[in-house]
């Protein structure tokens, strides 16, 4: 068995193990494995050198932070200075980040390492990790079949403990898809609890950035590390510091109310139904209760979100013309992103927006406002991430058939509430992931969920 997240760190802090050791090895085993999973566009060139200085803070007996030694993937669309943010685009292959985002700033402040910068579907736009401009990723849970996407390459990561946490973002599901097919925890955030400065933007009103690890205490000290208030930005919640890892020592759900909706049966591949049920059964022995919810709507959702994010899509692009930043997006983009480039051109002329744009805003707030009602009686509600398995890498599909991937996942984004994956069995080999979802600032009922389900095996 693997070891936990926190097991590691305190070796780390107890100089059993250094943090130069840890960060050698994740370099080892990257140079060993990634060239066929394809997880990495490129690695920090000073990631020894950082892990070192940490070390020699421990020796001399002074405070390191929570993440002290842990080596870091991050998205590639989320900007490390030094690094690349290629956004798996041939439009930012060669952009260099001035800056580092303020998540990256909180890692650092905690000593993480960051060990290099993950691969991803290009411009986030993707739900299989095939449309990076750097190759596809495969899954090492289930080699051959996609890692699901857009955070393909932070999850394949995780899955084959190249690095121990990775940071991710979620549009639609790009945190848990892949950690759905890839069998680790990822969480989406409530939108605003996490900052997005230094975040290349895929939808501006729906994208969180999130953390992905191999357990869920992982998850949670990452997501402690970079949740909270920014004075930089005005979209935020009024959180100032959160404090996760406390509350996972409670495995009891005794006086939990858990729910389940009809709707996901109705959407879902009876195969991952089975084992979906088997852990709701799993939660109410560990003392839950069980309460069905009414989501008439849910599957509008997806429509709606992807005119909805089309339309921001097209909007931030407009930055990419080939003056500042690279080349011009539509030159050589791939096509997905100029498909919904083109879709959002499209919905955005003034003749179109009341017609397809106006009324995707009506669905997302019919959407949102049921499952508030629902988190009126309930404290989580749980169901599959993905509505079918994870296809082979390399098959033709249709677009709406990748869309398909994110019936169940695209509600969370469009209510802005907080939505988290963790392993919940395999099917013909291919693990599946449960989906926890909680309210707006609802992490600790979905972490604890979470928690308890790991701990019962």
């Amino acid at each position: 068995m693997a070891e936990g997240t926190l097991a590691k760190l305190a070796r780390i802090r107890g100089g059993e193990l250094s943090a130069a050791e840890n960060v050698a090895s994740a370099l080892e085993r990257i140079q060993e494995l990634d060239r066929r999973i394809n997880s990495f566009i490129e690695l920090n060139p000073n990631a020894l050198a950082e892990a070192e200085a940490v070390d020699r803070k421990i020796k001399r007996g002074e405070r390191v932070g929570k993440l002290a030694g842990l080596t870091i993937g991050i998205k590639s669309n989320i900007n490390v200075a030094g690094l690349r943010a290629t956004c798996a685009s041939r439009t930012l292959q060669n952009y260099v980040s001035p800056y580092d985002a303020e998540v990256i700033k909180r890692i650092r402040a905690e000593d993480g390492i960051i060990i290099g910068m993950n691969n991803m579907d290009e411009f986030a736009c993707g739900s299989s990790g095939e449309t990076s401009a750097f190759g596809p990723t495969d899954n090492p849970a289930a080699p051959g079949h996609i890692p699901g996407g857009s955070s393909s390459g932070g999850a394949a990561a995780i899955a084959a403990r190249l690095c121990d946490l990775c940071l991710g973002t979620d549009t639609g599901g790009s945190i848990r898809n892949p950690a759905s097919h890839c069998g680790i925890v990822g969480l989406k955030p409530t939108y605003g609890l996490v900052p997005r400065q230094g975040l290349i933007d895929l939808g501006m009103s729906l994208d969180q950035i999130g953390p992905l690890s191999a357990d869920v205490a992982g998850t949670a000290l990452l997501l402690e590390t970079i949740a909270g208030r920014s004075d930089n930005e005005c979209i935020m919640l009024k959180v100032d510091r959160v404090n996760y890892s406390e509350l996972l020592r409670e495995k009891s759900l005794k006086g939990m109310r858990i729910g389940i909706s009809e709707k996901f049966s109705e959407l879902t591949d009876p195969a991952i139904m089975k084992v979906i049920d088997g852990q709701i059964e799993k939660l109410r022995d560990l003392g839950a209760e069980i309460v069905e919810v009414d989501l008439p709507n849910l599957e509008r959702g997806l429509s709606a979100y992807y005119l909805i994010v089309s339309v921001e899509f097209f909007s931030g692009t407009r930055k990419f013309d080939g003056r500042k930043y690279g080349r011009r997006i539509e030159d050589v983009c791939g096509e997905e992103v100029l498909r919904r480039i083109l879709r959002g051109r499209y919905i955005s002329q003034k003749e179109y927006r009341g017609k397809f744009y106006q009324r995707a805003l009506q669905v997302r707030t019919l959407v949102r406002r049921e499952l508030l009602a629902a988190f009126e009686r309930v404290d989580v509600i749980v169901g599959p991430t993905v509505p079918k398995l994870p296809h082979r890498l390399g098959t033709k599909i249709t677009p709406m058939e990748m869309y398909a991937y994110d019936y169940l996942t695209v509600p969370a984004n469009l209510a802005g509430i907080c939505a988290g994956v963790v392993n919940a069995g395999r099917v013909n080999g291919i693990p599946v992931g449960l989906q926890v979802q909680g309210r707006v600032l609802g992490e600790p009922e979905v972490l604890r969920v979470m928690q308890a389900l790991e701990a019962a095996g």
